[in-house]
């Protein structure tokens, strides 16, 4: 998969035996797994479904990136303790989302301009290896998507830095007003509310037609992903942030 400080994992050919046939791209990204340094090692069973997943959704957070770039937008904002603490209560589980989200917003007092100058100033900063995975995943045949708890606004750039479509991606979208001063989110989007990974999962699968799919993240919020009709997996990253509660829950951990 991918490497980061404080993992090392990596795309590798010498894993497990895999079975013959299918393509090439198909054999090789099969081959794919993580090696890493800390957390737990999946069972055959997971690592079969990995291997067979037709999709794979990746939190954007700490995960494909190596910030948490609602935390970043607060430091630009000069709000950044204040939304750090809101986040970490959300990502381990002790806060609804909706209400993390409506309070880190309320913090920042964001407004076009500032979000504007903020992602013109802050291009994405990936995560080692992410895009050599991604682009293994996808000449295997499997489709990728990003699920995330961010913005728009934020996640569109990370998608297309990457090369995935927009329609690949669900995230929070902000609303304003006619002055560009803060209106709050929009509550339609699947991630704007606790479970909502899970909603985003489950319709990807249904209205894309995918049997197995897999959630890729760091936070308590991907492993919400993993119920019935949506992520059949969950792989927890530790790479960006190493989160017990997900190291615990998590189907395999790296």
């Amino acid at each position: 998969m991918w490497g980061v400080e404080r993992a090392c994992v990596r795309v590798t050919t010498t894993t497990p035996r895999i079975p013959r046939g299918g393509s090439k791209a198909r054999r090789a990204t099969s081959r794919a797994t993580m090696e890493a340094s800390l957390g737990k090692q999946p069972s055959a069973d997971v690592l079969k479904m990995w291997q067979d997943a037709e999709a794979v959704a990746f939190d954007v957070d700490s995960t494909v990136c190596v910030d948490e770039g609602i935390d970043e937008l607060g430091a630009f904002l000069g709000a950044g303790e204040r939304v750090e603490a809101i986040t970490k209560r959300a990502m381990e589980g002790g806060m609804d989302f909706a209400e993390a989200l409506q309070l880190r917003l309320e913090a920042m007092a964001v407004t076009t301009d500032s979000l504007a100058a903020f992602v013109s100033k802050h291009p994405p900063r990936y995560s080692n290896g992410i895009k050599e995975l991604v682009d293994a995943l996808r000449a295997s045949g499997k489709e990728v998507f990003l699920v995330s708890g961010g913005f728009r606004q934020m996640v569109h750039p990370v998608g297309a830095g990457l090369g995935i479509p927009v329609d690949n991606i669900h995230a929070n979208t902000i609303t304003f007003n006619e002055d560009g001063s803060l209106k709050g989110f929009d509550p339609n989007e699947f991630p704007s509310k606790s479970g909502g990974k899970a909603n985003a999962v489950k319709h990807i699968k249904a209205t894309r037609g995918f049997k197995t799919m897999v959630m890729v993240g760091d936070g308590a919020t991907d492993l919400e992903a993993r119920v019935a009709g949506g992520a059949d997996i969950v792989v927890g990253y530790g790479g960006a942030q190493r989160r017990a509660k997900v190291e615990a829950e998590a189907d395999w951990f790296v």
